[in-house]
């Protein structure tokens, strides 16, 4: 079956490349295009302290480790169209404002879940919840599992960010292009928290939670330039100051920590205008 995908894949990049190649000659870099991608990426984080308050506790977890959650490799999930958010996936929509430099707009979907059965450290008080946690903590270990605490930002670690990149040609095999690129650039998170927090009811609704900003580098190997496959790694900063830890809006988290990003893309480039070169040979043809 993966075979047959696979040739199916390959017979259009193939055709569709064709003409492409007839309708336009111009680089898939060259100010005025449009391009999109989609993809999926596997992401790792370095460990956090996690503090959580509210009016029956004021306490911070040190050391916090956590992993993302990605989806085994299955055509429904990754191909169905009905399926395509489930696994962690990255989309983006950009647009050359000048030669070898574009302006985009993307979503990156991660999936960040706190490895159940840790031991850390926690300092801080908790108070007047009725449970066997109440009292006051000065780095004593504290096993990380229902029903004390169980954390994923997992439908999901939501990046929405804007980015500026600067591509570098490196090698042409006429009609494939190899590029390299270089960028970075800023957004806000938007997770949908899954949370059990001691007894209290749970809140997992999308929310504004933070901000980031992070760098980019990869290759990029273009087709008739028009379709692309694009590899990526991507680190960065997250910002999660207003995390949603119960249904009570007096309740939340905070939390810091780094991500680092490997991105598999397929993607596909749109000419807005003609190149100059194409104009000049146009009006040559009518000259003459």
């Amino acid at each position: 079956m993966y075979k047959s995908v696979f040739l199916l894949l390959f017979s259009f990049l193939v055709t569709g490349g064709l003409m492409a190649q007839n309708q336009s000659s111009r680089s898939s870099t060259a100010q005025g295009n449009l391009y999109f991608y989609w993809g999926w990426n596997v992401s790792g984080y370095t460990d956090s302290d996690m503090q959580f308050t509210g009016p029956t506790h004021d306490f911070e977890l040190q050391g916090v480790h956590a992993v993302d959650r990605p989806t085994r490799f299955n055509l429904k999930d990754y191909f169905h169209p009905l399926h395509l958010t489930q696994p962690q996936y990255n989309a983006r929509l950009g647009y050359f404002f000048a030669d070898q430099w574009d302006v985009s707009i993307g979503v990156d979907h991660m999936k960040y879940v706190v490895k159940d059965r840790q031991t850390v450290p926690i300092v801080g008080s908790i108070y007047n919840t009725g449970t066997e946690f109440d009292g006051v903590y000065q780095g004593e270990q504290i096993e990380i599992t229902p029903p004390f605490l169980r954390l994923e930002h997992t439908d999901g670690l939501n990046y929405v960010n804007l980015e500026l990149k600067r591509h570098f040609q490196l090698k042409s095999f006429s009609p494939i292009d190899l590029n390299a690129l270089l960028g970075g650039g800023f957004g806000r998170y938007v997770p949908r928290t899954d949370v059990q927090l001691m007894n209290l009811p749970g809140n997992n609704e999308w929310h504004w939670a933070g901000y980031g900003t992070h760098i980019v580098t990869g290759i990029n190997l273009t087709f008739f330039n028009r379709f692309f496959i694009q590899s990526e790694w991507r680190g960065g900063y997250v910002n999660l100051n207003e995390v949603r830890s119960t249904s009570s809006p007096l309740d939340k988290a905070q939390q810091k920590f780094l991500f680092s990003q490997l991105n598999l893309l397929f993607g596909y480039t749109i000419p807005l205008r003609k190149s100059a070169q194409g104009v000049e040979e146009t009006l040559d043809e009518n000259l003459n």
